[in-house]
Parts: C-alpha cells; structure tokens; sequence
C-alpha cells in the first residue's frame, strides 16, 4: 500500500464512499464502479380509479453528500463487468473493492476472482472488502470491520472506529428493547420486494421476493429486533400471492427488491387487491426500508433495524418519531445540517413517515 494515496477507484454500491465521505476522503475518489450511485429513480402504482401516486428523484445519499461524484468516471457497467483500461487509465493509488454487491457476488466466485487478478496484474494494489453475503451467518459485525479496514487505509483509524462504535450503538437500543420478549409473544415479520408491478398481475412472475434464514435482513430480525422472519428457508426466492397468504405475517417490511416501494403500494395498488386479506395489510403493519438501490447493508443499517421494530413492535417503538429519528441519525453519521438531513431523508423516499 502506498503511503500517499491521493487517487481512489471505489468499486461499491455505496458503503466504501460513505466511508470515504465521513472519514473527509471523498475529494480522493477519481472513479467508481456503482452505477446506482450516479442513478436518479422514480417510482409509480395505479389505484382503482386510474389515477397512479408517483414517486421521483430518489438516489443514493452520496449524491446529496457529494454532488461531484455524479460526475466521475464510471469503471463498471451494470452488467458487472469492470473496462480495465478505464481503469488504468485514471492511475489510481489503490482501488478499494468490496465484494457481496453490485455482481460481485462472493469470494469463491470465478468472475470475482478473475476481477481481482486483473487488477493486480495492472500493477494497481487493492484493497478487498467482503460483505455480509460473503459470510455464511452475516451480521453487522463484519460492517464495522468494513468501515475500520477503510479507516486504516487512509490512516484515520480512530473516526472510523468511532464510526463503526455509533453505527453498533443504535441497533443496541432496538436489542435492549426487545431482548427480554418471550418466544411466544414475538411477531413474524416478512422483509417482502414486490414484484408484481413488473408482471402486471399477481401470478405471472410472483407476488414478490422474500429474505430468508440466511440474509442480514433475517439477522435483523431475528437476533436484534427479537421478532421471527416469517419465511423458513434460505435464500431470496420469488413466492405467489398464495404463499404470501399463506405465510400471513403480522408485519410486512418492504425492501428494495425490484425497486422502491412505499406502504401505500401494498395497501391500495390495485395488483395487490387479492392480498388485502393479509394481517399486515388489514392492520396497516406495513412499512418500507429506505432507497438504498442494488444493496442495503451500507452505512444506513441502522435505519433498517429500526423500521424492522418499529414494524414489529410498534407500541414498544411509539416513543421513537422515525422521521425525527432519521434526521438525527443522518446529522451524527454525516455531520450535516437540517437542510441536508432533509434531503437525505427525501433521497432515501422515507418522507411516508412523515406524512403518516
């Protein structure tokens, strides 16, 4: 590792530029390889009557942290696929990879490996992060050991540990809370990514994806929120409308899967009217995690954890206003204003808990 790094390429959907940003390193950064972080989104369901409620302009936090990151050479398509002499081309010091996003599924991978080969012939050192789906039980301990590497990088080991500390202290709230439920008195809660937006009725490609037993999304649940994931296998599969019924859990949280998706999709978009007998909907236990488009386990965790119990335990959350919360979060992580606490909220299309 070179003892001056002045020029980075990031290859992440978000996490090691987050970092980055918070260590006071983000004007090093001459190249990335997430095209989500350059992306604007919008989003759009029908109602019964014709009329669709439309969301625009949600992105990922860094471009209203940063907004010249916009701007930077691109090194990796969507399809994964790294343009090396791009990448050499912007003569960076080190390139800083994290593996478990943006294609770039696992370690045992071949095209990861063969990635990582290739920049280390170009003579170019890197550095190699791996995500919580590298690990076979992930869980936020390896997002703070993420963040701390990357602090050692660029020599401000104790930011980034204080960083890391923080991130772990507000999930620790949601574990104290919750810790001492007995088994029988804990709700299931689905972590649902509706997708029959895309078939255009329920059925054709399934009602939407679910997180199983062996996602970070399950360790929220499960081992911080203290609540049961409703679905019992592993993996991220596409269920039908009649296993969602049939899973009927007492709290749906929406993720990001096939794009953004706010509460009031699930309540009234009208490819959903065959599910409204679900507890969820019919209780209006149904929340959406914030936009953190292609992959969500950055620096913004803690705004999952939470939604997930307030989702789950909304009583023993009543106290917590998730919009004042998220403002609050944003202004510690970031050290920025109001303003900008606002406007991240927005980017991240959590405003819903504002208006509710």
């Amino acid at each position: 590792m070179p003892k001056e790094i002045d020029r980075v390429v990031t290859v992440s959907s978000g996490l090691i530029e987050e970092v980055m940003f918070v260590l006071g390193e983000e004007e090093k950064t001459v190249g990335v390889g997430g095209i989500n972080i350059q992306n604007v989104w919008v989003y759009s369901y029908p109602l019964d009557d014709g009329k669709f409620v439309n969301g625009s302009d949600g992105r990922n936090v860094l471009q209203v942290l940063y907004p010249p990151i916009k701007e930077l050479p691109l090194i990796m398509g969507a399809d994964a696929a790294i343009n090396y002499e791009t990448l050499a081309g912007l003569d960076p010091d080190v390139v800083i990879l994290r593996v478990g996003t943006g294609g770039l599924t696992s370690m045992e991978n071949e095209g990861v490996q063969k990635t990582i080969q290739t920049i280390e012939s170009l003579r170019i050192p890197i550095v190699v992060l791996k995500g919580p789906p590298c690990f076979d039980d992930p869980d936020i301990a390896t997002i703070s050991d993420e963040i701390r590497i990357i602090g050692s990088v660029f020599g401000k080991e104790e930011r980034a540990d204080k960083l890391a500390d923080y991130l772990e202290s507000q999930t620790q709230v949601v574990f104290e809370r919750t810790k001492d439920i007995p088994d029988a008195e804990r709700p299931t809660v689905l972590v649902f990514g509706m997708n029959a937006h895309r078939a255009g009725a329920l059925g054709t490609q399934g009602a939407g994806s679910v997180k199983g037993t062996d996602t970070v999304e399950s360790y929220f649940i499960e081992k911080i929120v203290h609540a049961k994931n409703a679905y019992r296998n592993t993996g991220s599969p596409l269920i039908s409308a009649e296993q969602l019924l049939a899973l009927d859990p007492d709290a749906i949280v929406l993720s990001t899967s096939y794009g953004y998706h706010p509460p009031g999709e699930l309540y009234d978009a009208m490819y959903y009217k065959n599910v409204g007998e679900l507890s969820a909907v019919k209780n209006h236990r149904v929340m959406s995690l914030p936009w953190t488009p292609y992959y969500s386990n950055r620096l913004e965790y803690p705004i999952d954890v939470m939604v997930i119990a307030k989702a789950a335990y909304p009583g023993r959350f009543a106290d917590i206003d998730l919009g004042e919360w998220l403002l609050d979060f944003y202004k510690n992580v970031y050290g920025v204003d109001d303003g900008t606490a606002k406007a991240l909220r927005s980017a991240q299309w959590m405003d819903w808990c504002v208006e509710v």
